[in-house]
């Protein structure tokens, strides 16, 4: 899912790296007025890779000067604005070059289409483009009005200097809140989760591609009964202040715990835990094994070193594209170190063995079958076989589900954007149903 500290997972290890990078720019100036007029907006496309699709977007507009302009999306990869060129001497035939990315693609209008071919790298393929761009669908996306209340909340690091500001949702029938209320009807205190994303700096939902699973899964949970926090990482969206440039998933433990000491010295509820995703869930081990939460739900947890981790990740990665995939650990770790990253370096050497095995609240640990980027096979594996025996622990690994625990077709981070699920009902009710029936009876 990025190898930075921006974006939405250190863990995505894209396809095509150079689509990733963003420039600004314009095209030669006065194309054919007629021309400029039928390409005016955005035209689209699925550009096949290997068992996967990337869509391209390619916006035309003039600006002050009424020269038109060409830039070029990768809404699957979060690219945008990168600059393109168009080459006025071959209208009405389309030609662009995209510099940055070592690309080009050339096309003709045929039937209010443009038919042509994009290529980079040596590479040519077939790329045909529809006038206008597709705004995917998110049905699971929670709209008003709720059956719950929600707060606004900040709370301190202090060590760190970091304020980190997110939203409480309180379950049905319950008044409660941090600055005053009561328990449920029953006279129960509720059971509260913290969710901890995953690596990269993203906002409380943890949002990416219009997908906002932190805010289904706090939907969902609010509706069966059970609080949950989430919040802005450090120096993201509300949240100010904490260091970033040398920051390590050590550091972001710090954040996490914040918030459980937060929700625990209110006193307003009767069991605090944790639930990470992907870098989160090894957040939500941490925590676990220093006796910090009361219970730990894993999603797409590491169970192995950082170093191997991110090396099945990047063959796997690779395979889907129809490469073959021959890195190695020592390859990646080399490679890790050139960049100087003080997250990746820390995450490669990182063993979270340890703290599976000392983690002996109960947990939920569950991954996807075609998560590309936490091999299931590898990394669930490892789980179970450190985590100490409890009766309440629930391991179980979904058929079909990618990294984000959505039905998919082969697991490809390039799929994310185009599937309208954003969590798996399965997942939702699996966890809403553990956290019942170990911690609300």
């Amino acid at each position: 899912m990025s190898t930075s500290n921006s974006g939405f997972l250190k863990f995505i290890v894209l396809l095509l790296p150079c689509l990733l990078m963003t420039f600004q720019g314009a095209a030669s100036a006065d194309a054919d007025d007629d021309i400029a007029a039928l390409l005016h907006g955005s035209w689209s496309g699925k550009l096949g890779i290997g068992q996967t699709e990337l869509t391209i977007v390619f916006n035309f507009f003039t600006d002050e000067e009424g020269a038109l302009n060409v830039t070029m999306d990768s809404p699957d990869q979060g690219a945008e604005g990168i600059a393109a060129e168009l080459d006025e001497d071959a209208l009405p035939a389309l030609s662009l070059n995209i510099p940055s990315v070592f690309a080009s693609y050339s096309g003709m209008f045929y039937r209010g289409q443009i038919i042509g071919t994009f290529t980079q790298g040596g590479l040519s393929l077939p790329l045909s483009l529809t006038k206008g761009e597709t705004v995917p669908n998110r049905p699971q996306t929670p709209q008003p009005p709720f059956p719950y209340l929600t707060e606004e909340v900040k709370f301190v690091n202090s060590a760190a200097g970091a304020t980190l500001a997110g939203t409480l949702s309180w379950p049905e029938g319950c008044s409660l809140s941090i600055s005053g209320g009561s328990s449920d009807s029953t006279g129960r205190l509720p059971v509260a989760i913290v969710m901890v994303s995953g690596s990269g700096l993203q906002n409380r939902d943890e949002e990416l591609f219009g997908h906002r699973p932190f805010l289904v899964i706090a939907d969902y949970l609010s509706r069966h009964g059970v609080a949950s926090l989430r919040y802005d990482d450090r120096g993201f969206g509300e949240s100010t202040g904490g260091e970033l440039e040398n920051a390590t998933t050590e550091d972001f433990m710090q954040d996490a715990l914040a918030a459980v000491e937060f929700l625990k010295g209110s006193g307003r509820f009767s069991k605090v835990g944790v639930l990470g995703h992907s870098e989160g869930a090894s957040i939500a081990f941490m925590l676990g094994a220093r006796g910090k939460a009361d219970f730990v739900v894993s999603l797409a947890g590491l169970g192995v070193r950082g170093d191997k981790a991110l090396t099945a990740q990047v063959n796997r990665i690779m395979e889907l594209s129809g490469q073959l995939g021959t890195v190695t650990e020592e390859m990646y770790r080399q490679n890790a170190r050139l960049e100087g990253n003080a997250w990746l370096n820390w995450f490669i050497d990182y063993d979270p063995t340890g703290d599976i095995a000392a983690t002996c609240c109960p947990v939920m640990a569950v991954n996807g079958s075609r998560d590309c980027q936490i091999i299931s096979s590898l990394n669930l594996e490892a789980i179970r076989a450190e985590l100490p025996q409890d009766s309440r622990n629930l391991i179980k690994e979904y058929d079909s589900l990618n990294h984000l625990f959505q039905h998919c077709v082969t697991g490809a981070v390039t799929e994310y954007r185009s599937i309208e699920e954003t969590v798996s009902a399965e997942l939702l009710a699996d966890l809403a149903g553990w956290i019942s029936m170990n911690f609300m009876q």
